[in-house]
């Protein structure tokens, strides 16, 4: 289940709004709206006051089929433990996001919202401005024993203290076979005279720029500005030639299934759905490797329900939950666990799904997986002004 805003686009200093300022300010060595450590916490009220409210983006959690105003995980986590969820789907655009609660945060307040969900490279603004607490693993035993390895140490959270995984997914190649006549294997495949102006690339920054650094060798765990400019003087190139058809968000699904593109750079959580309605459509992880990313649950700071929130987010960490949400999401689960959950149901579309690789990614593929270091402030107006001027926006 695809929501076609997901994954916003960065918009440079021109349209950047409050999250670029804040980028730009920290940047400069003023950090007006960091908070520090001993700050973050506020009374926990979750002893007493049985709540939690809970923020996400819309599509991104199970449904009962017959009542779209129940959520069956959810529903069940109330019953066992007597707590009540507020869930609402509010989070529409991470930069939308970003400054809606920004001013509480920085000034100090709370925001209303004890857990929410946000990507992970916007994640990492708010590790970076401390706007977010340090989760009590001992509380957090399924997270501890169950979290993909691949999930673990990215650069912006190492050891995850402040973030956790909702869904995960991969960044990579979807192409239509039967009508391009020929396997892709490499990112270069993308650039044969075959498919001259029947290609697009991803125009939001964040999304767009592993995959293509990883085409040309490089290690984006640790990737140089060198290995950036290098990236972005073969787009520019690319786009002088013609060659790449169109950035897109999205909507690169309507293009592929009208056949104006043979091949995009894609998300696999929506070649899922694509593959249901066209068996031709095909998902490829280069052979140089493809970015794995994820959108994951924080805390924000002064939170009323932090033992709560903690609790929730263990609570979709035991495998037959996960299980239940990927059923219903298709993203890449990050509990790897619930694959023999799957496995062993009697239902056989359920059963089917533990053998799709971009649910649970097989050890082939995983091996050619990795998350990228994130933009750093510091980074961010110079790439993005750069990236901006090749895409248009």
């Amino acid at each position: 289940m695809v929501d076609l805003s997901r994954r916003a686009l960065l918009r440079g200093m021109g349209g950047m709004g409050v999250t670029g300022a804040l980028a730009a300010m920290t940047g400069c060595g003023v950090p007006p709206a960091y908070v520090g450590a001993a700050d973050r916490a506020g009374t926990d009220r979750s002893a007493r006051d049985r709540k939690i409210a809970f923020a996400n983006w819309p599509l991104y959690i199970d449904v009962d089929d017959h009542d779209k105003q129940r959520r069956p995980t959810l529903d069940a986590f109330e019953r066992r433990t007597g707590i009540s969820v507020t869930y609402t789907e509010e989070i529409n655009d991470n930069d939308e996001f970003f400054g809606k609660i920004s001013p509480a945060l920085m000034n100090h307040q709370g925001t209303g919202r004890d857990l929410i969900v946000i990507s992970d490279w916007m994640c990492a603004r708010f590790v970076r401005l401390g706007w977010v607490q340090t989760m009590d693993r001992a509380a957090q035993p399924n997270v501890a024993r169950h979290l993909d390895p691949l999930l673990r140490t990215p650069h912006f959270d190492p050891g995850r203290m402040h973030s956790v995984p909702w869904q995960s997914g991969i960044t990579g190649i979807a192409y239509n076979r039967r009508r391009l006549g020929r396997e892709i294997k490499h990112t270069s495949d993308l650039w044969k005279d075959d498919l001259r102006g029947r290609v697009t690339l991803l125009s939001g920054l964040d999304e767009a720029f592993a995959l293509l650094m990883q085409g040309n060798g490089v290690d984006v765990t640790r990737w140089t500005a060198d290995d950036f400019h290098r990236m972005t003087d073969q787009v520019r190139r690319l786009v002088r030639k013609g060659h790449i058809r169109r950035f897109t968000g999205n909507d690169y699904i309507k293009d592929l299934a009208s056949g104006d593109v043979l091949a995009a750079q894609a998300y696999s959580g929506d070649v899922i759905q694509l593959q249901a309605d066209n068996p031709d459509i095909e998902f490829v992880v280069p052979q140089e490797g493809a970015e794995l990313w994820a959108e994951s649950l924080m805390i924000p700071n002064l939170a009323d329900h932090k033992r709560n929130a903690e609790r929730l987010i263990d609570y979709y960490y035991e495998p037959e939950v996960a299980a239940e949400l990927a059923a219903w999401v298709n993203y890449v689960c990050p509990v790897p666990a619930a694959r023999d959950v799957l496995a062993s149901s009697k239902d056989k579309d359920l059963a089917a799904l533990a053998e799709d690789p971009l649910i649970f990614p097989d050890d082939t593929m995983r091996k050619r997986l990795a998350i990228a270091r994130d933009i750093t402030s510091k980074e961010r107006t110079g790439f993005a002004k750069e990236w901006n001027a090749i895409v248009g926006l």
